[in-house]
């Protein structure tokens, strides 16, 4: 006969040789709880549906006050999980899940069934339900680890970041709305939240920025701090001229100098910084969240959109790393760096490659990551991102790329160049492909270059892109194009279809050799109401995983992938060498392409004016 305590047993002594009994400040508990929002929680929480319910087991720790596990467990392994997870009475994760989704509502929740009651065939399933979410995942693989290794690996999963990135987003969206009440224009906002942190940074700052009288002691203090922080950060003093001019408009605004309710606000403004953004920081590392005050303070202003600049989602920077194989080796260069998204995310897999080798640290800090940037309000946004993620010393030059290549070529040698040119809004900006040859100018024989450009510089037919591509593999290889998502650039409120160019630097393009086209367009990514573009359904990382995998092998995949010899004459892009698969043909597939081409049709007609225009004069 099934004896389910012979299983709490075992998971006892799972416990016990995990170290739980032995830590005072963990509190197992089994049937029931002494803590007060735990009872209150599993008031209705019955497996039957009618009364109070409890797992078999809660375990939760003062210092990790948010974080609960609820374990139960069935002597039959046959009633570990039903098919459908609702069977809550009969089946250990069923039950387990129940009860999580009653806790959930104020804690992150590890739900884990165990059944069997022989320990070398126990059978153990972890689920985790993160705080206010409707769905757990399951985590984990089937061995129990101590509460600081559940805590710690759930606070660096995906869910966990996609949670935290959602509740940023909504708080600068909010800051945003406060800020221009204040009267704080927009292209200050970034600015001022930037300072603000690397303020912080500077520990008397801290810990004395509420204790000032007035508002002016204030102001100073905040100034002076980052000031201070830009001296020590071992920037050139000709930067730090320019950086410290860009921030000096926080000792003469009139929101922040207010003598009546200005300390107020500032001193709630650094508070909530602190709580909101500098903690996302410290727990998710390496995350461009710089770049996220500039695309929502300004995406209303209409000005980035204007200067060209797209900037690049944090998801495919890290993509891009990946498939240029980043490592701690690697010296990686963008001639186009904006806020610095590509170089973080390098920066981020080459110390992780770097295994705690601090010498080897520093030099990736040092000498591994070069950024080159034209417009100085974006380039102090970018040295202070840089700062932020503890890196004040990254070679970013400021001034033009086409100006600076030689001397980067001959200081770095780089290995590796990761770009998003400006794209063109007039008939006289520089192409995209400019930017990309310029980049590739400086890689060593070898290198791989990755960019992301608007779809028309690969299947445009002017002699100006025909010209071009044919410098292009004249010259390098072209490796492979990915057709990335249509509304990639969504939370920028830019409309621009882009695409992925993969090329070896100087290598020409062998003859007969084909490239590999991938049709990317599906990243998993959704539009929520409110919080733009977003990982709601945690899928990214497989779908990441799959891309990669598959441009590594060159694998052919039925409507995903193909190889094709191309000249400069021929479109670059998977799209136009799929056969049609008329089955899959429906209305609403029709609609949409006819409203893109459409939208494209009025946009090249928008340039084609311009361009009269501009040979006009």
């Amino acid at each position: 006969m099934a004896n389910e305590a012979k299983t709490s047993n075992i998971f006892r002594e799972l416990l016990r040789n995990t170290g739980y009994y032995a830590d005072e400040d963990i509190v197992v508990e089994e049937q029931k709880s002494d803590n007060v929002r735990i009872n209150k929680l599993l008031k209705n929480a019955s497996k039957r549906g009618n009364k109070n319910g409890f797992p078999d087991f809660i375990i939760w720790s003062k210092k990790y006050s948010e974080f609960l596990i609820v374990v139960e467990a069935k002597a039959d392994e046959n009633k570990h999980s039903s098919d459908t997870m609702d069977h809550y009475a009969d089946y250990a994760v069923d039950g387990a899940l129940l009860y999580a989704s009653f806790l959930s509502k104020e804690f992150d929740v590890l739900a884990i069934g165990i059944s069997g009651e022989k320990a070398e065939c126990v059978r153990i399933s972890h689920y985790i339900h993160l705080k206010q979410e409707r769905t757990a995942h399951p985590f984990f693989d089937h061995k129990i680890l101590s509460l600081e290794e559940y805590f710690d690996e759930i606070q660096r999963s995906n869910y966990k970041f996609n949670q935290d990135y959602t509740k940023l987003i909504t708080y600068i969206k909010v800051l945003n709305e406060t800020l221009h009440a204040k009267r704080i224009k927009e292209s200050q906002r970034a600015l001022l939240i930037s300072g603000i942190l690397i303020a912080l940074k500077d520990r008397a700052f801290k810990d004395g920025y509420k204790k000032h009288e007035r508002v002016d002691q204030l102001v100073k203090s905040l100034y002076t701090s980052i000031d201070g922080q830009l001296s020590t950060a071992e920037i050139p003093q000709k930067k730090i001229d320019v950086l410290t001019h860009a921030f000096a408009f926080i000792k003469t605004n009139p929101t922040l100098t207010d003598t009546k309710d200005g300390k107020k606000f500032l001193e709630d403004l650094i508070d909530e910084i602190d709580q909101e953004i500098n903690g996302f920081m410290v727990t998710h590392k390496y995350v461009d969240t710089v770049s996220q005050f500039y695309i929502e303070f300004l995406r209303y202003a209409n000005n980035d959109k204007g200067l060209g600049i797209v900037l690049t989602p944090p998801h495919i920077t890290d993509l891009f790393v990946e498939l240029a194989g980043v490592d701690k080796n690697s010296v990686v260069l963008d001639n186009c760096c904006g806020m610095g998204g590509f170089l973080i995310s390098a920066m981020k897999r080459m110390l992780i490659d770097a295994k705690g080798d601090r010498d080897r640290e520093e030099n990736i800090k040092n000498n591994q990551l070069i950024g080159i940037e034209f417009q100085d309000d974006i380039y102090t946004l970018l040295i202070s991102n840089m700062i932020l993620h503890r890196d004040g010393r990254t070679n970013v030059y400021w001034g033009d790329c086409f100006q600076e290549m030689k001397d980067v070529r001959r200081r770095f040698k780089p290995t590796v160049g990761l770009l998003n040119p400006p794209y063109k809004t007039k008939i006289s900006d520089t192409e995209e492909f400019e930017f990309i040859l310029n980049n590739l100018s400086a890689l060593e024989p070898g290198g791989i270059c990755i960019a992301i450009i608007p779809i028309s510089c690969v299947i445009e037919k002017s002699d100006t892109a025909v010209n071009l591509k044919k410098r292009v593999l004249e010259e390098h290889t072209l490796e492979a194009v990915l057709s990335m998502p249509e509304e990639l650039f969504h939370n920028s409120k830019v409309n621009t279809v882009t695409c992925a160019v993969i090329l070896t630097a100087h290598k020409p393009h062998p003859k007969g050799k084909k490239t590999w086209f991938a049709y990317c367009r599906d990243d998993g990514f959704v539009k929520l109401k409110n919080r733009g573009r977003v990982d709601a359904n945690h899928t990214w990382e497989t779908i990441k995983k799959k891309w990669v995998t598959a441009y590594r092998n060159r694998e052919v995949i039925n409507g995903f992938s193909l190889m094709r010899e191309v000249t400069e004459r021929e479109e670059w892009c998977a799209e136009a060498y799929f056969e049609t698969d008329y089955s899959q043909f429906d209305m609403s597939a029709y609609n949409e392409t006819v409203r893109n081409f459409i939208l494209f049709s009025m946009k090249m007609a928008e340039t084609q004016d311009e361009s009269e225009e501009y040979d006009e004069k």
